[in-house]
């Protein structure tokens, strides 16, 4: 498919997706045209459904998350805000670094932060940035196609090169971007309008598939892969708060209880501050083959796991505990 074809493809299917928000979402007989926008609540009325899976979001939590705030300290690191509780994209632009908003922090990336279009009248009525024109609608939506480029999502996600290692990847070739992954047709249909809970990085399923785990033994060692299957950027990427690793435990026999977990790697981008510390992200498409050679190994076979972190640090560094500290994404055994 071309460059010209996709471009075509996709100007269609964000038409129909507009026409649908016609249809899913109605609006109330005596609604009248919304003066200003003071909070995101005031699009739950016409938007209830949308409304709801943005409220369930990490959007919606990213201002309130608990991991956020202790590793943000709180936001003493005051450039954590920006992307946190932004003010409009429309507004500072796209390609630009989004601008941190003194108000409305605890709704976080919110309806207003990504839909609410500047105005060079600051007495006229609000106007939002949709997938179609309707002046009669309370929020007058008007047309704005950046809503579905990858460079709209990057002045927040590309913080981290995210945007930057899906355009190395082959899914940029292939035309998959942001919104298929993490904001798709709801049951893949383009009349029913894309998803708003965005799932990402805290959506263990999506991260299972991801990435796949496999291990065999090849003579007189064990062999670990793991291979960047399914995500269209590095693995994992955006938050240098998250963290991947891959553990290995001797089998035991039946009934016997297995013992501690050994580390055999970690796949993370560190904070600048950790200046001793490699970056080993995973990119896409691509495998990292680690061997097991160990005499405890050879002789029982192994469980092989890789686990997921939303936060980097284990509270026993020299013996992590990764059932309890950490989420499961896939596991294999090696027989002896």
């Amino acid at each position: 498919m071309t460059m010209a074809t996709r471009t075509i493809v996709g100007i269609t299917l964000l038409a129909l997706a507009g026409w649908a928000l016609f249809e899913v979402f109605s609006t109330p007989a005596s609604a009248e045209r919304i003066a200003s926008f003071d909070t995101s609540r005031t699009c739950a009325e016409c938007h209830q459904g949308v409304y709801a899976e943005w409220e369930s979001s990490q959007h919606a939590q990213s201002w309130v998350n608990p991991d956020v705030r202790a590793l943000s300290n709180d936001f003493a690191n005051k450039d954590c805000i920006d992307c946190h509780a932004p003010r409009p994209i429309l507004e500072t632009g796209i390609g630009n670094r989004v601008l941190p908003r003194s108000v409305r922090r605890a709704e976080g990336v919110d309806c207003i932060a990504c839909h609410l279009m500047p105005s060079a009248d600051e007495s006229a009525p609000a106007t939002v940035a949709g997938t179609l024109d309707r002046p009669s609608a309370p929020c007058s939506p008007r047309i704005e196609r950046d809503l579905s480029k990858p460079e709209f999502c990057a002045v927040c996600h590309d913080q981290h090169e995210t945007v930057k290692q899906w355009r190395a990847s082959a899914w940029f070739e292939k035309g998959i971007d942001c919104l298929d992954c993490h904001m798709p047709y709801r049951d893949g249909d383009p009349s029913k309008g894309r998803d708003h809970r965005c799932l990402g990085g805290h959506d263990l399923a999506l991260v299972r598939t991801a990435v796949e785990l496999r291990a065999v033994r090849e003579g007189a060692k064990i062999v670990a892969e793991v291979e960047n299957v399914g995500a269209g950027h590095s693995f994992p990427t955006d938050e240098r708060s998250r963290a991947a690793d891959v553990f290995w435990r001797p089998l035991t026999e039946l009934g016997e209880e297995r013992g501690e977990w050994r580390h055999l790697y970690r796949f993370r981008s560190p904070y600048r501050h950790e200046v001793d510390i490699p970056t080993t992200l995973l990119p896409a498409n691509e495998t990292l083959r680690l061997e097991i050679d160990d005499a405890d190994a050879l002789r029982s076979g192994v469980e092989v796991a890789l686990y997921y972190k939303l936060s980097p640090y284990w509270e026993d560094p020299e013996h992590p505990d990764p059932d309890r500290e950490a989420r499961l994404v896939q596991r294999v055994e090696v027989a002896p």
